[in-house]
């Protein structure tokens, strides 16, 4: 959905190749924390360098705000957040993943932290460190 809505903002101003920079931000917005980031850089800069300052900071102001809606209010929403992990979890499982296994590593750093997490669940020696990778608030 934010790859539809960053398409539709960036083909209303006008910017070349919206259609990649959309799809673009749909696939990095499956990295946690800076993939949204990493999405939004190439159109900016795109803008910057062909239609000016003030079209890059619209741009900017524009995915700011799709990852503000999006990221805080309506995925948490949609998703529940059912298994509840921290967020400081999921940032340190993005920065182990990614050392352990790379860019893929980097994709699947929630589901396979969730996997760990649900499996020391089941175990009773291993309740204690899911607890700690819970989201203590949604308890």
């Amino acid at each position: 959905m934010t790859g539809l809505v960053a398409w539709g903002m960036l083909a209303a101003l006008d910017v070349r190749f919206a259609f990649v920079w959309g799809l673009l931000a749909f696939a990095l917005n499956y990295i946690p924390n800076i993939g949204s980031v990493l999405a939004a850089l190439p159109p900016i800069i795109q803008v910057l360098v062909f239609n000016g300052f003030y079209d890059a900071l619209l741009v900017l102001a524009g995915y700011l705000l799709i990852n503000l809606v999006f990221g805080n209010i309506l995925e948490p929403r949609i998703m529940g957040r059912g298994l509840g992990l921290s967020t400081l979890v999921v940032f340190l499982s993005l920065i182990f993943w990614g050392w352990l296994l790379g860019p893929v590593g980097m994709l699947l750093s929630v589901p396979l932290t969730i996997i760990v997490k649900i499996a020391l669940e089941q175990t009773t020696g291993g309740q204690s460190i899911a607890v700690l990778l819970s989201d203590l608030n949604k308890r």
